[in-house]
């Protein structure tokens, strides 16, 4: 059985969406769990009236690993598929994305082919490269490309897209949670590097296909994406470089990209988003790791 996580932040439209398009098209045995994270309105008993098959948690609002950790507490499946609320499937996936957990006992995670729910012929991900050691950067491949079925072959990825992920429980007993340092964003970087330094495989399925809506949640251009996204990039640079590359890995954050960042902000007089870029940097600095 797999184990379906979806965090709900005052997002009910959404998260009854998801769950009519698995009890629409997914035949694969699964149990749903619903964790409702500190929604304004009372959305956890709403989504358990409209669905009492659902496992509903109610919890406070500990950011997205904090959420699916929760609802990790009540998960009995075998397999356990951490999936946004904001996305949609239009075909059964879970047996696929099953297949390739099984199929080689070191393949620990996978995640599916993300589109557009707006643009359902166009790429969001398609594999991440892996991280540049010093500058933290990667590449989110195929994002923005018409499926022209140019990523149609399964490979091994550096990182799982934290939108749609799924881990077999051994695996996840090894490793352990999420941490839940971050609140929001590189959680699953953070997550993904920890499976392969103990050995795991990471794959891209593209035969199962998720259909993402996108941020909504912390939507871009807002002063909260960048913070939280900035205190991450730091953040994450500390708990996973070593040594020399971790010290120039930071300096070239605090001196160079957040600095950078927040000019460019100034620039274009969005002073709130300059001020976030710092405030988060700083904050991801600070933070115990």
């Amino acid at each position: 059985m797999v184990s379906i996580i979806t965090v709900n932040y005052n997002g009910l439209a959404d998260t009854c969406e998801l769950i009519e398009s698995f009890r629409i098209h997914e035949t694969y045995p699964y149990e749903f769990i619903v964790v409702d994270n500190g929604s304004f309105l009372p959305e956890g008993k709403e989504i358990q009236r409209r669905y009492p098959e659902v496992k509903v948690v109610q919890n406070t609002n500990t950011g997205f690993a904090g959420g699916n950790n929760a609802g990790l507490k009540v998960a009995e499946g075998k397999f356990l598929f951490f999936i946004n609320n904001d996305t949609l499937i239009h075909k059964p996936i879970l047996a696929i994305l099953t297949h390739r957990l099984e199929v080689e006992e070191k393949n620990g995670g996978v995640s599916p082919m993300l589109k557009y729910t707006y643009a359902p012929d166009t790429i969001q991900y398609a594999g991440y490269t892996a991280f540049s050691p010093i500058t933290l950067r990667n590449k989110m491949l195929g994002e923005h490309e018409k499926d022209n079925k140019q990523y149609a072959n399964p490979q091994e990825t550096a990182s799982l897209h934290g939108a749609a992920m799924m881990v077999r429980r051994d695996v996840l007993q090894q490793v352990g949670p999420m941490t839940e340092v971050y609140f929001l964003f590189y959680e699953e970087f953070d997550w993904s590097a920890r499976m392969h330094r103990l050995g795991y495989k990471l794959w891209y399925e593209p035969a199962a296909v998720v259909y993402h809506k996108e941020s909504i949640t912390a939507k871009r251009g807002t002063p909260e994406r960048e913070f939280y996204l900035s205190r991450a990039r730091i953040l994450y640079a500390r708990r996973n470089l070593l040594g020399i590359k971790k010290v120039l890995s930071c300096i070239y954050i605090l001196s160079i990209a957040a600095p950078k960042k927040s000019m460019t902000y100034l620039l274009y007089k969005k002073y709130q988003l300059a001020t976030a870029v710092f405030r988060g940097t700083l904050s991801g600095l600070f933070a115990k790791k």
